[in-house]
């Protein structure tokens, strides 16, 4: 009998500075990888406090994306989506009233 393939962990990291020194007029994509790559973006992220979301579908859409570019417009809405949750979690993390 057959084991059911394990799929392999998939991780990306996007950093969002609009302030100066970056000045990033949009989220760029920092880091990406799989298996152990994948797993170490993921240690990183949990060691410094960054939030971590699952969302396969926007994943699979940065995957083919040159890394330290600025995500492309197509891709504004749903990274968009995903950072007002983001801030809104830390809100409430932090103890901010809303």
């Amino acid at each position: 009998m057959a084991r059911p393939a394990t799929s392999r962990p998939r991780a990306a990291a996007l950093r969002y500075r609009p302030e100066a020194p970056f000045e990033d007029a949009a989220p760029r994509l920092v880091a990406k990888g799989q298996g152990l790559l994948a797993e170490r973006i993921l240690d990183l992220a949990r060691q410094h406090g960054v939030s971590i979301t699952k969302d396969p579908d926007l994943l699979s859409a940065l995957e083919p994306l040159d890394l330290n570019r600025l995500i492309p417009p197509e891709l504004f809405q749903a990274v968009a989506v995903l950072l007002a949750a983001l801030y809104r979690v830390n809100k409430k993390v932090s103890g901010e009233a809303s």
